[in-house]
């Protein structure tokens, strides 16, 4: 079959979506692409099933609409894939509906979390034919492919019409074996288009992998993820590294993410930091991954700077403790702090994610948060951060908690997307806006900025480096102007 993984440009006086391979949507004015590694490895396999499979994301190509829709029709596709989310889940419901009117015999499936947790309401707003529901929609969409063309019988996991009703397969399962998965296309699926534009990368080009899928932890209530991932499960390390090793010298790739939820420890990460340095990986390519505060030793951290890591990325969320436990985020406020001076001082730059407007914290808490961000970058204990607002997404517990006490303030999806206030708060939006702006008005401070020229390594690379960073600065306090 003729398939076509696409995402049609979404033209928003918010700014450009990062929709891909991203667990907390965000409209940024300074664009940023995540290269789509799941959607990536369903182009591939489908390829490899024998599939003329073609990739067109229309956001990363900058195309117009009319443009986007003109290569579209160009494909020629028999079945289209679009990977959605909640903020812009009702713009896909319109592309949807205005494709059928050109093309109504092309299949068209939708996948991510949102329609995981709500594949009804897809089905009610637009004429889709097919959801995959549940993380592996790349295992799912060769099997619906197999099942379209030989008529092999659906996985668990899949939703369709039939007779004017919605069927669906039995609840997705993720018993796929991910060290069978084959390693991505990269050409396919233009990886240059995600190699450039991308504030974790300090140099480029850069790429994404995934070791893991999703998180290990798999408890944080707000996560859309836990939505596709309740079973956490990982590649064989050697088999991650062999890829590493493709990227380098296939590809010039400087720079990695992997984008698995926490990337695995124990064992896992001794042999995969050994093998790195055993063969000189270590030295000609940086890796950035996600991580949970108390999971690692001091000497973990030396290990993965060692090994070649550079960028860590962990969940801070809040400064409270109360906050912390009631998102089950399994950590103490202590071990956060302990944790990003322990990776500091291992030499890795350490990123933050933190998060305003909680129905239940005040002013106080608030600036708890704001004073422990802040504190982390002025000490050098974290190199740069996101700063957003909470959003509780369909399917996640947070979401149902707060549904269920009436405390969302819309249904309108639209405005689920960290730029306003969708759930009743004891602060102003206003409040949590000038909190937002405080903390990323934190890289301007003195010490800040001195701990950055002291720093400096590589003056050409770390300039522009700081230079985009400084461009990213000045997005984020537009978007939360």
């Amino acid at each position: 079959m003729r398939v076509a993984i696409i995402y049609p440009p979404l033209p928003s006086d918010k700014g450009v979506p990062l929709l891909s391979q991203n667990r907390q949507f965000q409209w940024f004015h300074t664009p940023t692409y995540i290269y789509p590694v799941v959607p990536a490895l369903a182009a591939t396999m489908a390829r490899d099933a024998g599939h003329d499979v073609a990739w067109l994301d229309g956001i990363a190509e900058a195309w117009t609409p009319a443009e986007f829709d003109a290569r579209l029709d160009a494909v020629n596709p028999e079945l289209v894939v679009l990977e959605t989310k909640t903020p812009v889940v009702k713009a896909h419901w319109r592309f949807v509906r205005e494709f059928k009117k050109r093309r109504p015999a092309t299949r068209v499936v939708m996948v991510g979390d949102h329609v995981t947790a709500l594949p009804a309401e897809t089905f009610t707003n637009c004429p889709i034919d097919f959801i995959l529901t549940g993380g592996n929609h790349d295992f799912l969409l060769v099997n619906l492919l197999a099942h379209l063309t030989r008529g092999d019988v659906l996985e668990p996991g899949t939703y369709w019409r039939e007779g004017g009703e919605i069927r669906n397969s039995g609840a997705f399962r993720l018993d796929h074996d991910l060290k069978r998965q084959p390693w991505i296309d990269r050409d396919l699926t233009h990886w240059r288009l995600y190699s450039e534009k991308n504030g974790n990368y300090r140099r480029t080009p850069g790429t994404y992998i995934m070791s893991g899928r999703d998180c290990w932890h798999g408890k944080c209530t707000f996560c859309s993820w836990t939505t596709l991932y309740p079973v956490y499960r990982t590649r064989d390390p050697i088999d991650v590294v062999n890829e590493i090793g493709n990227l380098i010298e296939k590809y010039g790739v400087r720079e990695i993410m992997d984008d698995a939820g926490s990337l695995p420890v124990g064992e896992w990460l001794q042999t995969f930091c050994r093998e790195m340095i055993a063969r000189g990986y270590n030295r000609r390519v940086r890796i950035d991954c996600n991580m949970r505060f108390g999971s690692l030793t001091a000497a973990d951290f030396r290990l993965m700077r060692q090994a070649g890591f550079r960028l860590v990325l962990f969940g801070l969320e809040s400064a409270n403790q109360s906050t912390l436990d009631r998102l089950v985020k399994g950590v103490q406020v202590e071990q956060i702090r302990e944790g990003a001076h322990a990776a500091a001082r291992a030499g890795l730059d350490v990123h933050v994610t933190v998060m305003f407007g909680y129905p239940w914290e005040g002013e106080s808490e608030v600036r708890n948060t704001v004073e422990l961000a802040r504190s982390l970058l002025r000490k050098g204990d974290a190199y740069t951060l996101q700063v957003t607002m909470v959003v509780p997404y369909p399917g996640t517990p947070l979401f149902r908690e707060l549904d269920e006490q009436g405390l969302l303030l819309t249904h309108d999806w639209d405005e689920y997307d960290m730029r306003t206030t969708v759930m009743k708060c004891p602060l102003p939006e206003e409040t949590i806006k000038c909190a937002v702006r405080q903390v990323y008005r934190g890289f301007l401070h003195p010490e800040t900025i001195m701990r950055r020229i002291f720093s400096t390594r590589d003056p050409i690379a770390d300039l522009q480096f700081y230079w985009r960073g400084f461009r990213s600065l000045v997005g984020h306090l537009k978007d939360f102007r």
